[in-house]
């Protein structure tokens, strides 16, 4: 019998990657949620039809089911329906700036969302494995109380005890979150709990920064996409805080899917991952500037603020060792500079740019 994959937020970066993959690798049918969300809340930059459209004409059998997460009745009807072989929730209000103008949209998005869908498969299908998408974001501005040390084009960690970056077990409580780490917080506990109090095969993915060619990137939400998407079209990029040295680890959409794929091949109860590039993966402002410039010959224009994002890291890279105790098999295939490279040819062949 052929495996199903229900994936949420099928049309943005991380599920469309997991749909692809989960498809011709592994031979899943694919069931997509998405009501293009994304457009509401960033205008029609953030609009991913294109890339719905690329997932039905690409992919033989996938569906595409046109639901709100926050629709509770509508969420419990089509898990029941389908009864997944595994569930990956990818589905969010993803940006920290605009979770404070849209708050209630937020929480209900992320938090009650998560809940409706962990809920569902608990009735439906307990046994199915429930990955789900949650961020770095949940340990808050907590990261920013590590020593640090300035060098000429990024912030590092002075104390030694990070030398391989942030592990899971540091603390998610009493720092600043933004409202929408926040929400995450509460849907990262949530799904721990659903893993710990009904032994569901559930595990928290705290991403760092997601990336690849099919991220449809903005402003507030798509760091290394826009950057590249400004790059292009020479087009002013704002620079906020920490002189531009601010670091994030970057792993491409495909090695999540990878890891999505090992997770469900042999799950865990309740389980945490810090999901990112890796030190070796990492890059400041300035430095992804350096590559993109070296790939596309374009000089990159740029303004500086003085004001940091609210709650933002100066320095924040994942410590990716229990990932690769658990799951030896897997590892980050795609370097930083190949990524780059993708999400340049990709704008241009998307004819954005």
């Amino acid at each position: 019998m052929t495996k199903t994959l229900l994936v949420t937020g099928s049309s943005g970066l991380i599920g469309s990657e997991v749909c692809t993959f989960f498809s011709r690798e592994l031979g899943y049918a694919i069931h997509g949620v998405d009501n293009n969300q994304r457009a509401v809340f960033f205008g029609p930059q953030g609009d991913t039809r294109w890339n719905q459209e690329r997932l039905t004409r690409e992919l033989g059998g996938y569906q595409h089911h046109e639901l709100d997460i926050r629709d509770r009745s509508g969420v419990l009807a089509l898990v029941k329906a389908l009864r997944p072989s595994a569930i990956v929730h990818a589905a969010a209000q993803p940006s920290h700036d605009r979770a404070a103008a849209i708050p209630f949209d937020d929480f209900d998005t992320n938090a009650v969302g998560t809940l409706n869908l962990l809920e569902a498969a608990r009735q439906a299908c307990p046994e199915s494995p429930f990955v789900h998408m949650s961020t770095n974001k949940v340990y808050g501005d907590a990261p920013n109380r590590i020593a640090m040390q300035e060098l000429p084009t990024r912030w590092d960690y002075a104390d030694p005890a990070y030398a391989s970056g942030i592990p899971e077990t540091f603390t998610i409580d009493q720092s600043k979150h933004s409202l929408f780490g926040a929400s995450k917080v509460a849907a990262d506990v949530m799904v721990q709990e659903y893993g710990r109090y009904f032994n569901l095969p559930t595990c928290c993915l705290r991403g760092g920064c997601l990336t690849g060619p099919n991220h449809s990137g903005v402003e507030l939400h798509g760091f290394l996409s826009y950057l590249v998407k400004c790059n292009l079209e020479g087009r002013e990029y704002k620079v906020f805080g920490y002189k531009g040295k601010q670091v994030r680890d970057n792993i491409h959409s495909l090695d999540v899917a990878r890891f999505i794929a090992a997770f469900t091949g042999a799950p865990r109860a309740g389980e945490v991952y810090n999901l990112g590039g890796g030190k070796a993966n990492s890059t400041s402002i300035l430095e992804a500037f350096t590559t993109t410039e070296g790939i596309t010959g374009n000089a990159q224009v740029f303004t500086y603020v003085e004001q940091n994002r609210i709650g933002d890291h100066i320095c924040y890279y994942s410590d990716l060792g229990k990932m690769r105790k658990h799951f030896p098999s897997w590892d980050i295939t795609q370097s930083l500079t190949e990524t780059i490279r993708q999400i340049v040819e990709a704008w241009r062949r998307r004819g954005q740019v």
